[in-house]
């Protein structure tokens, strides 16, 4: 899974799970933020990606949504249970999983075999 496709599905799973506002998220692995913008909610989401310039969004229903981004090209799903959140990347072929405590994310990347760590 690409470095800025990981950092957007852990920023629209914890506004999701949080609820919380968020214009960046923190990215322990690479030491920096990354500044997103936009709408989050369990029906549709419409996010920009400032670091890669391009959009990321789509739709769905409770949390069950299909999402797609613009700047690779492919389709990202994405579901959220409570507190954790899973979904498969299709321009990687992935699989992920994670998890969100407080303002602090987990995912894991079955593709990688390795844990991201974030926080929003």
């Amino acid at each position: 899974m690409k470095d800025d496709v990981a950092s957007l599905v852990a920023f629209v799973a914890a506004r999701l799970i949080t609820g919380k506002n968020a214009s960046s998220i923190y990215d322990y692995g690479r030491g920096g933020y990354h500044s997103i913008s936009g709408n989050v909610s369990s029906s549709t989401v419409n996010v920009y990606d400032y670091e890669a310039g391009s959009h990321f969004g789509g739709s769905g229903s409770s949390n069950d949504l299909s999402l797609y981004h613009y700047g690779h090209g492919h389709h990202v799903s994405l579901k959220v249970r409570g507190k954790q959140f899973e979904g498969y990347d299709y321009g990687s072929s992935c699989h992920f999983s994670g998890t969100v405590s407080g303002t602090s994310i987990s995912l894991y990347d079955y593709g990688t075999g390795s844990y991201r760590n974030y926080s929003i």
